[in-house]
Parts: structure tokens; C-alpha cells; sequence
């Protein structure tokens, strides 16, 4: 009887050369694919920057820097009366800063002075001044009146702050700037879904529309816009009717109806070349001046030899078919860097910035 004969042994799977070698293909494959979103993604978030854009410099004659002011002016408000508000000192991981260990404050002008000087306000005891950051900035007028928005009361006569309260809530995650429409009534934009730093970096990069406008009442709050690439600066036209935000990455201005219920509709938007941040309102015209980022790379990747430029628009009859854009004010940066917001009182403009010094000008 023969001897039985021995089958050889069923290679594990994977372990033939030919199974190892389509492995390593699927692998390189799949980083293949992997690099060529992430440089999609990276050349995207160029354009959304407009990190090859640069500016040619546009003049006012009668202009001067505001002293007092060195570390930056992110968002101005102006009363009728010409008292002007400036938040300022505000720090933001990646952001350069000029007084990384100076504290936030509020700074107030009076722009009826002859010649007007800023001052820092002295806000009441209690509020936690180490912890404050302020960015945007919005004023109603009344006789009352981590991230929140802190309600302040100005004391005219003692040119001080009083603080009233703080808001906190969970849709206001990662807010930008408000516009006040009442005592403590106010819209307010999340640039971001997240309030992480890093989880707000990979937002960006990834380019999610999760951005939102959202309203706050003491007895309301609920999402009235959403689908914003990066949601800025807000403000509210002369008659109350509709709601300007800036959509910064997306390069947009949108005009939004507001309803008796505080909901909002979008009526239109502009698109514009150039990162929109913080909007003001001329209340007499009704024009929409906007402080504008030419090339947002640079904010970023600071150069103090090839420093991020200055730009100020003015948007005039933005609810007509063919609004008029002008260029008012643009900077390589050799004066102005990184303005952020312009705002107008009876001839006068003032010019503030993320991290920089601020602009004082005749018009």
C-alpha cells in the first residue's frame, strides 16, 4: 500500500507575494488620494484667503494715527452724539500681537472735540478685566442697558463702564460681533461651529458652512441664518428692516429681511474681492462702510517686513440691482496693518485694526 501523500499547507491569506503587493498598492493608493485632498483642500483655502492679492495704496489727504491706540482696534461704534467706542487689545491663537501681556479694555473718543484723543474706560469693580477679550462691539441706546457678550452701561459722567450683565448659552458658541436691537436684544454671529481653537482651524480648512446668526432675548434665542462659511461682522440698516452680515471667507456681504419675529430671510448677496470683516452703518445714508482684509494670509503668517494690508470700502445703495463699491482707503501695511473696521460721523472716519494702531481722518 503506498504511503499517503502530503498535501502542502494553504499559505495564509495575504502572505502570497501577490496579496502583499496589491496591500502596498491599495496603500500608496489611498495616501494618494488622501494628499491630493489635502492639497485641494490647502489651494482652496488660498483662494478663500486671497493669499496672492495685493493692494495699490489709495490716500485720504487729511489723516493721522490716534494715539493711545498700539495694539490693535478690532471694532468701533459710534453714538449719535459722537462719543466712539473702541474694543481693543484682542488676542486670538495664531493672531500676532503687539502687548500680548496687555489686558483687553474698552476705549471711548469724542469725536465733537477739537482735537479728539482716545481714553481707556474704566469699567466697574467685579468684572473680571484679567479674563476680558473683547471683539465686536455694538451700542443701543436706552437708560438701562469661554465665550459671551458682556452688557455694559456707559456713565457719561464719570466715563465709566458699568457692568450689567453676561450672557452666556449654547448656541452662542464661537461669537464674532453683535448688533443690538433692544436692552439686552441682540443678533450675533458664530464665525465658528466650535469653540476650540484647533477644532475652529480644521473647521476652516475643511471649509463646513456651519457658521450662523443667532438671536438672543432674555425670553427667546433661536438660529436665524445659517450656512455661512465664516459669519463677521453684523449690523442693522437705519430703518431696522434688514440685517447686513459680512461672510469673511466667502468674500460676501448678505442681506437678510428682518420680520416681526426677529426671524430673518435672505434677500441678496454681494460678492466682493477681498475678506469683509466688521460693517458699520452711515445712519444718514444709509451706507454700509466695511473694514476689509486684501490679503488674509498675512494676518497669519505675519511678516513685519511684508506686513498684511489695510482696505476700507464704501457700499452704496446695496439694495438696488447694481450696488456702488468704492475703494475709500487701501494700505500695504506700511502705515495701517490689518484693518478690520471704518466707521463715519459727520465727516470724520476712523479706521481700526485686528492687532495694529488706528486711523484718524478728515473726509
Amino acid at each position: 500500500m503506498a504511503p499517503p501523500t502530503e498535501l502542502p499547507a494553504r499559505p495564509e491569506r495575504g502572505s502570497a507575494p501577490g496579496f502583499r503587493a496589491m496591500g502596498r498598492l491599495v496603500a500608496v493608493g489611498l495616501l494618494g488620494i488622501a494628499l491630493a485632498l489635502l492639497g485641494e483642500r490647502l489651494l482652496a483655502l488660498r483662494n478663500r484667503l486671497k493669499a496672492s492679492r495685493e493692494v495699490e495704496s489709495v490716500d485720504l489727504p487729511n489723516c493721522h494715527l490716534i494715539k493711545g491706540i498700539e495694539a490693535g482696534s478690532e471694532d468701533i461704534d459710534i453714538l449719535p452724539n459722537g462719543l466712539a467706542f473702541f474694543s481693543a487689545g484682542l488676542k486670538f491663537p495664531g493672531l500676532h500681537s503687539f502687548a500680548p501681556d496687555k489686558l483687553g479694555g474698552i476705549l471711548m473718543m469724542d469725536l465733537k472735540e477739537e482735537k479728539p484723543r482716545a481714553r481707556e474706560l474704566r469699567i466697574s469693580r467685579g468684572f473680571d478685566l484679567a479674563s476680558f477679550n473683547p471683539h465686536g462691539i455694538s451700542t443701543f441706546i436706552d437708560n438701562e442697558f469661554k465665550n459671551t457678550v458682556e452688557i455694559f452701561k456707559f456713565e457719561e459722567a464719570e466715563n465709566s463702564l458699568l457692568h450689567l450683565k453676561t450672557v452666556k448659552h449654547e448656541l452662542l458658541p464661537s461669537v464674532n460681533d453683535i448688533t443690538a436691537v433692544g436692552p439686552a436684544h441682540f443678533y450675533a454671529t458664530n464665525d465658528h461651529y466650535f469653540s476650540d481653537p484647533f477644532l475652529k482651524y480644521l473647521e476652516t480648512y475643511l471649509n463646513l458652512h456651519w457658521a450662523n446668526v443667532v438671536y438672543y432675548s432674555p425670553n427667546e434665542v433661536k438660529v436665524v441664518a445659517e450656512g455661512f462659511d465664516s459669519a463677521n461682522g453684523i449690523n442693522i440698516s437705519p430703518d431696522n428692516k434688514y440685517i447686513y452680515v459680512a461672510d469673511i471667507l466667502a468674500h460676501e456681504i448678505h442681506v437678510l429681511e428682518k420680520h416681526p419675529n426677529m426671524n430673518l430671510t435672505q434677500l441678496k448677496v454681494l460678492e466682493l474681492d477681498t475678506l469683509v470683516d466688521n460693517l458699520s452703518i452711515d445712519p444718514s445714508s444709509g451706507d454700509i462702510w466695511v473694514g476689509c482684509h486684501p490679503n488674509g494670509q498675512k494676518l497669519f503668517v505675519y511678516d513685519p517686513n511684508n506686513p498684511p494690508s489695510s482696505e476700507v470700502l464704501r457700499i452704496q445703495n446695496i439694495l438696488s440691482e447694481k450696488p456702488t463699491v468704492t475703494t475709500v482707503y487701501a494700505n500695504n501695511g506700511s502705515v495701517l496693518q490689518g484693518s478690520s473696521v471704518a466707521s463715519v460721523y459727520d465727516g470724520k472716519l476712523l479706521i481700526g485694526t485686528l492687532y495694529h494702531r488706528a486711523l484718524y481722518c478728515e473726509l
